[in-house]
């Protein structure tokens, strides 16, 4: 922040959002968007590491857990830790057809949404924007 203080990110106005992200950034952690399939340069991440939440820092998830889905995003089978992320049901008509929306805890900040279709062991699948990810390489 410009006058030297550290707020919380979660207090942030749509306004300082807007001078801390990019334009689509914004777009997804802000206002829920979704980044088109397969443009992500995270998706192919493989080196050891931590993914971070691009709005805030959050550790979210590791290079550990995650695989390739076939669905042209970076996914996770399990978070870094189960309170790094949040989730609440979006969409869908009268409780049906909806999604579980996957946030930051830290910053409520939109990632993507989580399936039941994953791997073992969570049977989790983690869909991610990767714009709305960073990765720190171990080491």
């Amino acid at each position: 922040m410009s006058d030297g203080t550290t707020r919380d990110p979660a207090a942030l106005t749509d306004a300082e959002w807007a001078e801390r992200l990019s334009h689509h950034e914004h777009r997804v952690l802000r206002e829920g968007g979704t980044e088109r399939p397969y443009t992500s340069a995270l998706l192919d991440v493989e080196d050891p590491g931590v993914f971070r939440c691009a709005g805030c820092g959050q550790a979210l998830y590791r290079t550990d857990e995650k695989f390739d889905s076939g669905t042209g995003w970076p996914s996770f089978w399990a978070p870094v830790a189960a309170d790094a992320i949040g989730t609440r049901r979006d969409g869908g008509i009268l409780g049906f057809g909806g999604r579980t929306e996957v946030i930051c805890a830290n910053c409520g900040g939109h990632l993507g949404h989580v399936f039941d279709d994953g791997p073992e062991p969570t049977g989790k699948r983690h869909c991610i924007n990767g714009v709305a990810l960073t990765f720190e390489a171990e080491g």
